[in-house]
């Protein structure tokens, strides 16, 4: 009851909270379903009660903010059904909506005592939240903006985000580093947050860290062990999912899981469901190189033999119709020169018999000279014709020499010794070139041969 003092009614502050618990009670006796932001859980482990701060907030500004009792029972309960629909547990920095009873306490003040809270709606708000942020991408024209940068066809120089103590960095850098192939990468962390509400910022910076030096690197890999949709959140956020879709460099993801794709994954260059699939694509990439590799050359050797053996016959083609070519003209000028000698004689008898003596011995010697001028004038073409075949002959197998020496250079260029000096070997089994690495099984004896030597292995795995 209220006392005089000073003739003013005056009440005690615990009459005052007694007044405000039962009006309370009076006017808020039934539970009510409340959406909320749970700000912090607060979870005690030694009493196993949680006292959750919730929030709402309005642009970026907390409009409304209360405190909250969840029993321990009734968390044990909430939280087993988090893990079964959302494959977390309940915790910080999500949206729920909950069963609540306005309590108020004179000595605690005022909270909402939390009875049952609905996980689906978690997971729709979350859903919700990637869809706006797929929607805000698109309506941007960014969305897919990342997804049309250039990949070196062997990228080596990899900009790593992640938690040096993650197991998913640590499967990253082993299938990078420990490959049976010794490709060579570079790699350097770039140290983020990978889960929770300061992910998003944390991650932007080391981007922005990383566009600095932008040059120095070929890709940024984005690394994070498994987890479930609540922890994934961070991914779908539209501030994030944008500062990937416009970074410079090519953007690969492997964050661990194989269910939802968030918003992160999907604006990437690339996506894979985890760390070590990332990895064994890149090393993919080398192999893919390395096969066509081998491929050009075992095609470049066949086509040089081809080569050769097509120039060899050309030329033995050429030097068969040189000598038939010049047998036929030697044959054709000395036939030319039987037929003039014969046409002498048969007109030197003919004059003779037609003639005096003394016309004759005139005509004898006029005669005498037709021999020598027929012979002169023929032997000068056949010198003619055989200086020009010469010079031909000479001319064509030149060519031919140049054409074969051009032929010998690039065999030997190609030849596996050659090859052998510029770093590569070759790996064999019972004498068998080995192409592929499923040819292989345990305990196998291999011979690898290399330029100054040969080695021999067995296969441990």
């Amino acid at each position: 009851m209220p006392e005089e003092i000073n003739n003013r009614k005056v009440f005690s502050l615990t009459e005052m909270a007694q007044s405000i618990r039962n009006c309370i009670k009076h006017h808020y006796r039934n539970a009510f379903w409340i959406k909320a932001e749970l700000n912090k859980l607060n979870h005690y482990s030694h009493s196993g009660h949680c006292y959750p701060d919730l929030m709402d907030k309005s642009q970026g500004k907390i409009t409304a903010q209360m405190r909250a009792t969840l029993w321990k029972d009734d968390y044990r309960q909430i939280n087993r059904r988090f893990k079964e629909v959302l494959n977390e547990p309940l915790k910080d920095g999500i949206k729920i909506l909950f069963l609540g009873q306005v309590k108020f306490d004179p000595v605690y003040g005022l909270s909402i005592h939390i009875i049952d809270i609905d996980p689906s709606y978690t997971l729709g708000d979350l859903a919700r939240e990637k869809q706006e942020t797929i929607r805000k991408l698109k309506d941007e024209g960014i969305f897919s903006r990342n997804k049309s940068k250039n990949l070196p066809m062997l990228p080596g120089r990899i900009a790593v985000i992640s938690v040096e103590t993650s197991k998913g960095y640590a499967d990253f850098l082993r299938v990078v580093d420990d490959n049976p192939w010794r490709y060579k990468f570079f790699h350097m962390l770039f140290p983020a947050l990978l889960q929770g509400d300061k992910a998003v910022y944390s991650i932007i910076s080391q981007l922005l860290r990383i566009q600095r030096v932008q040059q120095h690197f070929d890709l940024v890999a984005i690394i994070r062990g498994g987890g479930g949709d609540i922890g994934l959140s961070a991914y779908n956020k539209y501030e994030l999912a944008k500062a990937i879709a416009l970074f410079p460099l090519p953007v690969l993801t492997g964050i661990g899981h194989a269910t939802n794709e968030t918003v992160t994954e999907m604006v990437a260059f690339q996506n894979e469901i985890t760390p070590t699939k990332l990895a064994e694509s890149l090393i993919h990439r080398y192999n893919d190189f390395s096969n066509q590799v081998r491929t050009a050359e075992v095609g470049v050797i066949r086509q040089g033999q081809k080569l050769l053996q097509q120039k060899k016959e050309k030329f033995l083609n050429l030097l068969h119709l040189l000598k038939l070519h010049a047998a036929g003209l030697i044959k054709e000028h000395k036939n030319l020169l039987t037929d003039s000698g014969r046409e002498v004689r048969l007109h030197t008898n003919f004059i003779t018999r037609q003639n005096k003596d003394y016309v004759l011995e005139a005509n004898k010697r006029k005669i005498a000279q037709l021999p020598g001028v027929v012979l002169d004038r023929e032997s000068k073409r056949f010198k003619t014709i055989i200086t020009g075949i010469s010079k031909e002959s000479k001319t064509s197998i030149s060519k031919n020499q140049i054409h074969l020496s051009d032929a010998e250079k690039s065999i030997r260029q190609m030849h596996p010794h050659n090859v052998l000096k510029r770093g590569y070997s070759i790996t064999r089994k019972a004498g068998q070139a080995i192409k592929r690495a499923d040819h292989l099984v345990q305990d196998d004896i291999l011979e690898t041969t290399f330029f100054d030597g040969k080695t021999k292995s067995i296969v441990i795995k």
